[in-house]
């Protein structure tokens, strides 16, 4: 074991001060006369030695100092605490970028979200700021003053949270300040603003659009898929004898670039949708005009995307896309005298209604309705619970309403619900 040293914490000498040693290490100058004298004012250094075997140290003004700070060293030392407080000095940003090439996110969408939140929330905030000057009542302002929106807090606080704890993992910092922090509550909105269009308003819709997207819209209403899944569905995934198709793939927006995606949103987003007529139909209709190879091509993040086994393109034959398809979309809605702006609650922002997504809700209120039990509405439409389905897509409209005032005044039973 190695010595200790007898001189720790060693006084260094100044260039300031007169006394024989440190005259004799600063000589002065013709302009630099000291005036001598017989104790130092050198300040003291505490020393050790860091990973690279180099000797450092921070210094004080007084020696009672230094060595109160190197028992507190010894002790954390012995306890197996100490943190070398040079490892949390780095910035923010620094650290981000030793951390994120750790991370494993195999999900083209989930590392653009995180992408999101680091450059337009976090890093202009704590960028520059070391990561052991961030306290927990700093973050908790910035999440409840200056991050807008419920979704928008969790998605930002989640990356910061896991940067944070990788840094006390690390040991650069001894506690986690994103731990425990509280978002704002949800909002909740009127019934009213959450009840999907009806089968006659979608197809109202349909009436103003482009000739060629109404198949598109019809296959969406018919059979509850989402957009990646029908835009990304393949002639190999589609019987039209036995009048079903597999979802297997998705098609995703990478920064306004589409890519496929080997998986859909979950594991139960693998499964076989039933066909009606008309989906058939929109299907045959596509099929006729693009004639899509049925081979099946490789799947993975970035591959080619193999437009020619696409079922529904855009109209040049491309991979359809949200913004060129929303340049369709709006003016039907607003044709059709359905449109109307939603304000959020949480975000401020104004939205309009209804979007494609909304065919959804409108396709599990039809399951409903007819009395499909809702672990089989779950598997259509690739939910892992049931319940999910149940306060997330089917909703009551005017004739439930008219259905329960008319047993209120005529003292009918109401239908038993499955």
């Amino acid at each position: 074991m190695a010595r200790r040293a007898a001189n720790n914490p060693r006084q260094i000498r100044s260039k300031e001060c007169g006394c024989k040693l440190c005259i004799e290490t600063y000589p002065p100058t013709e302009h630099g006369e000291r005036k001598t004298r017989r104790d130092c004012l050198g300040r003291w250094q505490a020393r050790y030695r860091d990973a690279d075997g180099r000797q450092c140290g921070p210094r004080f003004d007084t020696y009672k100092e230094a060595v109160a700070h190197l028992n507190k060293v010894k002790a954390a030392l012995d306890a197996g605490t100490y943190q070398d407080p040079r490892r949390g000095s780095v910035t923010v940003e620094q650290w981000y970028e030793i951390w994120w090439p750790t991370v494993d996110i195999k999900s083209v969408t989930t590392r653009n979200r995180k992408l999101s939140a680091w450059t337009v929330h976090v890093k202009p905030k704590w960028g520059k700021r070391r990561l052991s000057s961030i306290t927990w009542i700093q973050v908790q302002d910035w999440i409840t003053n200056e991050v807008k929106g419920r979704a928008t807090q969790l998605k930002v606080l989640e990356l910061f949270r896991h940067m944070m704890l990788a840094a006390l993992r690390d040991q650069r910092i001894p506690l986690n300040p994103a731990a425990d922090i509280q978002v704002t509550a949800a909002t909740s909105r009127h019934p009213d603003e959450l009840i999907p269009p009806t089968r006659e308003q979608c197809a109202l819709i349909r009436e103003h659009l482009p000739e060629y997207y109404r198949p598109l819209i019809v296959f969406a209403e018919e059979t509850g898929t989402r957009w990646g899944e029908f835009t990304g569905l393949r002639a190999a995934n589609v019987d039209l004898r036995q009048a079903v198709m597999k979802v297997k793939e998705v098609l995703i927006d990478d920064r306004g670039k589409v890519h496929r995606k080997a998986a859909p949103k979950s594991k139960a987003g693998f499964r076989t949708v039933p066909l009606t007529p008309a989906a058939v139909e929109a299907v045959e209709m596509m099929w006729e005009m693009w004639d899509p190879e049925t081979t099946e091509s490789p799947i993975g993040d970035g591959s080619d995307l193999h437009e020619e086994e696409l079922v529904f393109r855009g109209p040049r034959g491309g991979a359809l896309t949200r913004p060129n398809f929303r340049r369709s979309w709006l003016p039907a809605i607003q044709a059709a005298g359905l449109a109307r702006q939603v304000t959020n609650p949480e975000t401020g922002r104004t939205e309009w209604w209804p979007k494609v997504h909304d065919l959804r809700h409108t396709f599990a209120t039809r399951l409903k309705d007819a009395g499909v039990p809702e672990k089989d509405v779950q598997v259509v439409m690739g939910h892992e619970r049931g319940g999910r389905v149940t306060w997330l897509y089917q909703h009551a409209g005017a004739d439930l309403v008219d259905e329960v005032r008319t047993a209120l005044v005529s003292g009918r039973t109401l239908r038993a619900v499955v």
